[in-house]
């Protein structure tokens, strides 16, 4: 009999959060009749200033009081707002299962799509991430923004990120202990699980709109987590860098020498101040963008070599 883990991370969830655990139960009930598998459903709530934690809470209390007196839910409270990725890490750390499904809880990602996911546990593969081929709901802006970044990534980092993949996957045993194994502080995750290698296949299927409240992923976020991506698994912003400065200085270079020569056969030349601050604030915006790279991968190695914990719990429930 397999045991399966649900991971869901949840951060002010208290609109949509019942409806999931519903959802997400219905579908595992299921299996567990028909696949002979059994189950937890692990919660990850991630310093919610709403009722989610309560919600989670009554859930919990619920499972403890059903008939059959089996709990299948577990809640993890971390003691701050650390991000979904971290907070994804967290419920990765404690699932217990043979097999690890991870699903947000704002119900875009069906869960009726596990049990194809454990299809292909059994034929052998390690690791199934789910494709979109659709995402309902979402504005151009995200979704020409979200194309654009996936297409950017796969050409300038060094491993096979699928297009349009999220955080929705099935990781067996041996995925999740490889990947428990990465102590790096920024984290993402849709990097770090195709750089783990191990036998991969993708599944299909169509989002939808979130069924309650807003997304949790604003600008400023998408915005990180795409610096997250392409900073952790590659070293092409720091090569820019070095090929915009060399550019330039190729440039610069050229450029005096016409001056000089303008300047030497034309005794009527205008020596202005303009051509001088083009210049400069050409060659300083190129050195501050190329410093600001720089620092950003020093303050990366900063941020490892504190060697600060991921995340810190400030309760747990699980089954006794």
């Amino acid at each position: 009999m397999t045991f399966v883990s649900i991971v869901v991370p949840c951060y002010n969830e208290e609109l949509v959060i019942r409806h999931t655990h519903q959802k997400i139960l219905e579908t595992m009930l299921k299996l567990e009749h028909e696949k002979k598998v059994s189950f937890e459903i692990v919660y990850v709530n991630d310093g919610s200033s709403d009722s989610t934690l309560t919600m989670l809470q009554n859930i919990y209390q619920e499972s403890l009081n059903s008939l059959n007196k089996e709990n299948k839910v577990v809640i993890i409270s971390l003691a701050k707002n650390f991000g979904h990725q971290v907070a994804l890490t967290a419920g990765l750390n404690y699932a217990k299962g043979a097999a690890i499904i991870s699903i947000d809880a704002d119900l875009q990602d069906p869960p009726e799509i596990m049990e194809k996911m454990l299809n292909y546990l059994e034929q052998g593969f390690d690791v199934v991430y789910g494709v979109r081929i659709s995402r309902e709901g979402e504005t151009w802006f995200k979704l020409i923004t979200a194309k654009l970044f996936y297409i950017l990534l796969k050409k300038i980092t060094n491993c096979d990120i699928p297009l349009n993949s999220g955080d929705f996957r099935l990781l067996s045993r041996r995925a999740v202990d490889v990947f428990n194994s990465l102590q790096e502080r920024n984290r993402f995750i849709r990097g770090l699980i195709p750089w783990i290698g191990l036998k991969q296949t993708p599944i299909y299927y169509e989002r939808h709109p979130r069924f309650a409240g807003t997304t949790k992923y604003p600008l400023r976020k998408m915005i990180k987590l795409a610096f997250d991506g392409f900073i952790g698994f590659s070293h092409f912003p720091i090569k820019f860098s070095f090929y915009l400065g060399s550019v330039t200085a190729i440039f610069s270079f050229l450029y005096g020498i016409y001056i000089l020569l303008y300047s030497y056969f034309n005794e009527y030349a205008i020596r202005g101040w303009k051509s001088i601050m083009v210049t400069i604030l050409f060659i300083g915006g190129v050195q501050l963008i190329s410093i600001g790279i720089l620092g950003e991968y020093i303050a990366r190695i900063y941020d490892e070599v504190k060697k600060r914990p991921l995340f810190i719990i400030d309760d747990k429930n699980s089954r006794f």
